[in-house]
């Protein structure tokens, strides 16, 4: 299988093992794409990272990288070592996490932050919170927030959070959770609503118990849609978060997409993670167990009996191209989806766009998408669209997204991608730290700069 490898370009990855930096390379065989790479102390490692159609080459787009506005951190070690953001980093931040607890109510088989039952006495302050807000500032904020963890929602502070960022002129703002607390506790729903929460940013990896149980540990689908009607019933909207673990849920795909288009507008969309391997997961992955981007495209076209088109699809224009996927749909009242964007393969590598662009145009296009937007109340819904300025409304309340993420771990790392990453986490001490280098664990499950493993960070 291995036997005629075609080299395609060449970056810098870690050993799964001991995190040392080494040199890596990104090779085709057929129309797979590969991540090679070799430790001297520990051995050679192969690691698929791109399946088939639409190609690799092909899903290339160019950028014109943007460095910090205000760096943090000196380059000492070189990435992925240094992060703050140093001054080596290509991409301005769109969505930047607050861990505000390490608690959470569930045990999952997976987890990138390997949370669980822990006390609340790490926990931030409102003061500390406060800094990361204003270090956000400095770095040329404000920026989308989410509120993470663990669970957020273990926490009772979240509407002070939202109250305090908005003071300070942070406007958009989603919860990161799975959806148990809010499912019984409208109040405290209701609470962050009136702060200013946004946005439900919602665990959900499929459509029966058995799922739930599998990747979870409970059977917790009621709850699932319970939040989801609470959500509706407050205005508050959600997007669906599937993570793709092949073997256990990569086949509802179609019916997860399906159940989100029902539950309209409310649900804004749907965002698929192929799972990642870093944090708690349950064994050191072989390339059976991975999903790739282009897998979950055609699956979505094969599983919706090709209402959703691969062409509607297309790379990001903020962060590496690699990395994600999107498409942004109306829905029609004779529930027809219609396409808003399409890819055209012959034009999509001529020109180079300016990164920053990008990540500011991300930052508006997620707040405006992923957040309810009420109808006219003096209009009735139309069942038949006759003018322009009623399918303008139309998009405004029905607009759905489809996207997906695809996370790196240290098996798949890629450097390139690392530099240009603006998904940010900040870490306790208000560093500015991209997502992939935050989780990044080792095979035994140690990190570089989660709390509980800090010391590797030497």
């Amino acid at each position: 299988m291995f036997a005629e490898g075609t080299l395609l370009s060449s970056t810098e990855s870690v050993c799964p093992v001991c995190l040392k930096r080494l040199p890596a390379n990104r090779v085709r065989y057929g129309e797979d794409v590969y991540l090679e790479k070799e430790c001297p102390q520990h051995g050679f490692y192969r690691t698929v990272i791109w399946r088939g159609t639409p190609g690799f080459t092909e899903w290339a787009r160019p950028k014109v990288p943007v460095f910090p506005q205000q760096p943090f951190t000196s380059i000492d070690k070189g990435c992925p070592f240094d992060c703050g953001l140093c001054a080596d980093h290509r991409q301005e931040p769109c969505c930047v996490l607050f861990d505000v607890t390490e608690r959470c109510d569930l045990k999952c088989k997976f987890c990138f932050a390997s949370a669980g039952k822990k006390d609340s006495s790490s926990e931030p302050s409102l003061k500390k919170i406060e800094g990361w807000y204003r270090r956000l500032l400095q770095a040329g904020g404000p920026f989308n927030i989410q509120l993470s963890g663990g669970e957020p929602c273990m926490s009772d502070d979240l509407p002070e959070i939202i109250t305090l960022g908005r003071s300070l002129g942070f406007t958009f703002f989603q919860l990161n959770t799975n959806g148990l607390r809010i499912s019984r506790d409208v109040a405290y729903l209701a609470k962050m609503k009136d702060a200013g929460l946004c946005t439900v940013y919602l665990q959900f990896d499929g459509t029966n118990d058995e799922i739930y149980s599998r990747m979870r540990g409970r059977a917790i689908f009621a709850q699932k849609m319970q939040a989801i009607r609470n959500c509706a019933d407050l205005g508050i909207g959600v997007v669906l978060v599937p993570t793709l673990v092949p073997g256990i849920n990569t086949d509802e795909i179609g019916r997860i997409i399906d159940l989100a288009l029902a539950h309209a507008p409310t649900v804004r969309g749907v965002h698929f993670q192929p799972v990642s391997y870093f944090g708690r997961y349950p064994q050191a992955p072989s390339d059976a167990e991975r999903i790739t981007l282009p897998e979950v495209i055609r699956a979505i076209t094969e599983q919706t009996q090709g209402r959703i088109q691969r062409e509607s699809f297309l790379p990001p224009g903020g962060e590496n191209a690699h990395c994600s996927f999107h498409a942004n749909f109306v829905l029609m009242p004779e529930g027809e989806l219609r396409p808003l964007t399409r890819r055209e393969t012959s034009s999509c590598c001529s020109t180079s766009t300016p990164i920053q662009d990008g990540s500011r145009k991300s930052r508006l296009v997620t707040a405006k998408h992923w957040t309810v937007a009420r109808p006219p109340v003096t209009s009735e819904p139309k069942q038949i669209l006759g003018s322009w300025d009623d399918f303008l409304e139309r998009v405004n309340t029905y607009s759905f997204s489809i996207s997906g993420m695809a996370f790196q771990d240290a098996w798949n790392l890629d450097l390139e991608r690392l530099r240009e990453c603006y998904i940010i986490h900040v870490s306790r001490e208000g560093k500015l730290i991209p997502f992939c280098a935050y989780n990044l664990t080792n095979q035994l499950g140690l990190s570089l700069y989660r709390p509980q493993s800090q010391f590797l960070n030497t």
